[in-house]
């Protein structure tokens, strides 16, 4: 028997009996330092091999001079990893201030109270928040893998419910709480990558496409040369002449969701020329020039059968029943199944929206 396990056996206090099943427990005492949160592990090794502590000691724009002081880069890796632990408040972080065991994964000999994580970030201005998160945003970018076919670029907006007095929270468009103050945000993803471009927090009365040209123009210059955009995709709030010349102008292709406007179902259902993708969809095209429009362009409809088993994501037409329709405005040649199956990548938006607003 080595020495430590003589010693272990000094320390056992109890030997007793479970309450239910009979089982024999056997309670001790151990000098080793044990963690509850040894799931940590693989963030921080994550963050070891991403060059993390090297870039949060770059961009962090506070050094302290006192030779009592907690290294500014250390108190902010220890709010990182309490609120990764769950800590939803300030006060919960000492939940990982006795941990002795997590102390030497992350090789802390202090870790931070919470009145010294408040403090440092009390020292944050605007203009410290700007330097800091663009450098860390930078330092990510340039980890970005190049993509020879070119990234797809999707914009999307949503809703934050807000309660109290915030500033910016006004009434608006709101599909879960009518009446409620939100804010209504607007983002770009990157989709190969998962990764958001550019974000605005817009008021809750903004329209989905408000400053959406001015918006892609900062995204745009906020990507490196060496990353070329595929595609730009959007649903049917950002189907508006001003954003589609806008792309033109850039020479970027793009499938925008169109709204389906009296005149564009008309179009819509004049189509005769449908070629079948099986049994249950089938593809048309055509060509028109809107309202106010500089130029005529280039619609692709989706055209479903209706089924009791499955619901239709598509409009009904009153001039053709039996169907729903869905109607996309591109200025790429592709087939129109090579468009619908490419827009339908899309989707994974939502995955990104739904961790920005609850991870």
């Amino acid at each position: 028997m080595d020495e430590r396990n003589t010693e272990e056996d000094k320390t056992v206090h109890w030997k007793l009996t479970s309450l239910w099943g009979g089982k024999k427990v056997e309670l001790r005492e151990t000098q080793r330092a044990v963690t509850p949160f040894g799931g940590l592990v693989v963030f921080v090794e994550f963050l070891q091999q991403v060059g993390y502590r090297e870039a949060v000691s770059k961009y962090l724009p506070f050094h302290l001079t006192s030779p009592n002081a907690i290294n500014p880069a250390e108190t902010f890796t220890a709010f990182l990893l309490s609120v990764v632990a769950g800590a939803r408040r300030f006060a919960h972080t000492s939940l990982l201030r006795g941990d002795v065991a997590l102390h030497a994964l992350l090789g802390m000999k202090r870790f931070p109270v919470d009145d010294t994580i408040r403090n440092l970030f009390k020292r944050f201005g605007q203009g410290h928040c700007q330097r800091f998160f663009s450098g860390l945003w930078s330092w990510q970018l340039e980890r970005l893998p190049e993509c020879s076919a070119g990234y797809s670029l999707d914009l999307d907006s949503t809703v934050f419910e807000r309660y109290g007095h915030q500033q910016g929270a006004l009434r608006g468009p709101n599909p879960r709480k009518h009446g409620r103050p939100s804010h209504h945000p607007l983002v770009a993803v990157l989709a190969e990558a998962h990764f958001l471009l550019h974000g605005w927090l817009r008021s809750g009365n903004c329209g989905t496409a408000r400053g959406v040209v001015e918006f892609l123009k900062e995204a745009l210059a906020l990507l490196p040369g060496k990353y070329a955009i595929r595609v730009v995709r959007a649903d049917a709030g950002f189907f508006d002449q001003q954003l589609l010349g806008f792309l033109e102008q850039r020479g970027l292709s793009y499938v925008i969701v169109a709204r389906l406007t009296l005149w564009l179902k008309r179009a819509a259902a004049r189509v005769t020329a449908w070629r079948a993708l099986d049994e249950h969809y089938a593809a048309g095209e055509f060509h028109l020039q809107l309202f106010g429009w500089d130029r005529p362009r280039r619609f692709v409809v989706i055209r479903e059968q209706l089924r009791a088993e499955r619901p239709s994501l598509g409009r009904k037409l009153f001039d053709v029943p039996g169907y729903t329709f869905r109607v996309f405005v591109t200025n790429l040649a592709l087939p129109p199944e090579e468009l619908w199956r490419d827009y339908n990548g899309r989707a994974d938006m939502e995955n990104r929206i739904a961790e920005l607003k609850h991870d």
